[in-house]
């Protein structure tokens, strides 16, 4: 059994005695569901009410003449300004006025149970094996009973649903039949595989969905004919799901553009037949393999700690089978270990006499290559060759190991052949974590020697560069300043990373599905880092 499945089917009592037999402390078990719990919670979309929001008429005085000016605005405008309010605030404009009572009801509702905390959620997620907060699921019910409907955003994160099941079905109910356009709906662990009612597929309604810590009901179970007519936006995190669950939530979204999937606990493979989806992300994810059969508006294809078959552990690096069919408009890939992931193109071309696959369409490309083993940088060559229109290079330099395998000097990469992406397309090229290894100088200076349009190149050295006085980051740099630049227009950028634990390629996954962020792997600007001057 791999080890991304030993919590499903399992209770709190059952894990407890299991570890208490190890001899190990039992805190250990809440430990590590609250890091699995932030994470969950860390991917999940912010609501777009708070209870802390600033009052632009905080400070201003009152009208001198007492009349008030609001109340005679028109109803829509005033059930607009509701449905701003979190669910407390918006309940009590009722007492404001006569005027204002019905609108209260009219208006779409935002409900946060968050907010229902004594502290309005600003002490963050609550800690597993706290009390599930009873009167806060008490008000959930409450609020979704009283209001006829429609909800702008319902967002539920704190119940321990496996303790409130009945509830837990109505508010599914209710929620389907008063119309939710924008829901979060997460259980707070345990059990870890709590079946999701399959009630909510009937929800046409929805625009937005994330779910957390549920087990997605069997595609029998669901009602025949249920879909997601309206559905855009689709997150699953910290989910069990069959290949065929997931294979028709996609059938059944006809309009669907951004999927996220974080954490997935099976090894489902996905298979993606969607003519509307321009975004997917996959992240700490079990995955047996990708294979993009039909995605005519995919755009942008990102993953990370994505876990290998059979491994049992999740590394940076992605699924060891990705098949790149019909997705004529991919632009952007990444992050890729060349050598670790098998890439299967179907698009085949003649060049230079022998066949070679290709995706022409990809422009800027991630790639996580390990500069410490040689075997790993020999597959760097064919790999690029795959991207002959590539525009952006984003590479990832992971600390070197100790016992290094072997390293590959400049002489390599000018004898492997011509990558017809560094000569004629390339024109920008990031290198982040430089650790100073002759492997990694050597890339750089071929990319600087053999790339014709080469705009920038950014190095962000890596601080252990600087742990010593005898690193002298401008000797390690010398082969790349003094090269022979093919460019003489290029511009050579080099900072020094802010970073201290390095685990893997920084990533922001809340700019990868934002169109407009050009490069989403490009964030120099997103954090300011300090210039390093080089003689």
């Amino acid at each position: 059994m791999d080890e991304q499945q030993v919590l499903l089917g399992i209770s709190r009592s059952d894990m407890l005695a299991r570890i208490e037999r190890c001899g190990r402390d039992p805190a250990m078990l809440d430990l590590g569901s609250n890091m699995l719990l932030h994470f969950a919670y860390e991917y999940l979309p912010d609501p777009p009410v708070s209870p802390t929001a600033p009052l632009s008429l905080a400070d201003a005085s009152w009208v001198p003449d007492g009349v008030d000016r609001i109340s005679r605005l028109p109803d829509v405008v005033l059930r607009d300004i509701i449905s701003r309010l979190p669910a407390k605030d918006a309940a009590r404009t009722t007492a404001l006025a006569s005027r204002w009572r019905p609108l209260w009801r009219s208006a779409p509702l935002a409900l946060v149970d968050s907010h229902l905390l004594p502290d309005g959620g600003a002490s963050g997620p609550l800690i597993i094996g706290a009390p599930s907060p009873r009167a806060v699921t008490a008000a959930v019910s409450s609020a979704l009973a009283a209001h006829p409907g429609p909800f702008r955003c319902v967002h539920l994160t704190c119940s321990t649903m496996d303790e409130h099941r009945g509830e837990m079905a109505r508010w599914i109910d209710t929620l389907v039949a008063k119309g939710v356009k924008d829901l979060v709906f997460v259980n707070r662990p345990w059990p870890m595989d709590l079946r999701l009612p399959a009630t909510l597929f009937s929800c046409a309604s929805l625009t937005r969905l994330y779910l957390g810590v549920w087990t997605l009901p069997g595609t029998a179970a669901v009602p025949r004919g249920a879909s997601f007519p309206n559905l855009r936006e689709l997150g699953l995190c910290m989910t069990v799901m069959e290949d065929r669950a997931l294979a028709f939530m996609l059938e059944r979204s006809p309009v669907l553009e951004f999927l996220l999937i974080m954490w997935s606990q099976t090894g489902a493979r996905l298979r993606l037949v969607s003519h509307s989806l321009r975004c997917l992300q996959l992240g700490y994810t079990h995955l047996e393999d990708i294979e993009v059969v039909d995605a005519p508006r995919l755009e942008r294809l990102f993953l990370r700690n994505v876990s290998l078959p059979g491994t049992g552990k999740f590394t940076i690096n992605s699924p060891s089978r990705i098949k790149i069919g019909g997705a004529p408009n991919l632009r952007v890939l990444g992050y890729i270990q060349p050598g670790q992931t098998e890439l299967g193109i179907s698009n085949t071309v003649i060049m230079a006499g022998s066949k070679e696959k290709i995706v022409p369409s990809v422009q800027i490309l991630a790639i996580d290559v390990q500069f410490g083993i040689r075997n790993a940088v020999k597959k760097a060559p064919g790999f690029l060759r795959c991207f002959p229109n590539l525009e952006t290079l984003h590479v990832y330099s992971p600390p070197i190991p100790e016992k290094s395998t072997g390293k590959v000097n400049l002489k390599f990469w000018q004898e492997d052949g011509p990558m017809k992406c560094v000569v004629q397309s390339m024109k920008k090229v990031f290198f982040y974590e430089f650790q100073g290894s002759r492997s990694e100088v050597a890339f750089l200076k071929f990319m600087a020697e053999r790339g014709r349009v080469l705009e920038l190149m950014v190095v962000v050295v890596a601080k252990a560069c600087f742990s010593s006085v005898d690193d002298d980051v401008n000797v390690k740099l010398k082969p790349l300043t003094g090269a022979k630049w093919s460019s003489k227009a290029c511009k050579l950028h080099i900072f020094k990373s802010r970073r201290t634990d390095v685990a893997g390629p920084l990533c922001r996954h809340n700019i990868a599905c934002d169109f407009g962020w050009a490069d989403p792997f490009d964030l120099r600007y997103y954090y300011k880092a300090e210039r390093i001057s080089v003689s």
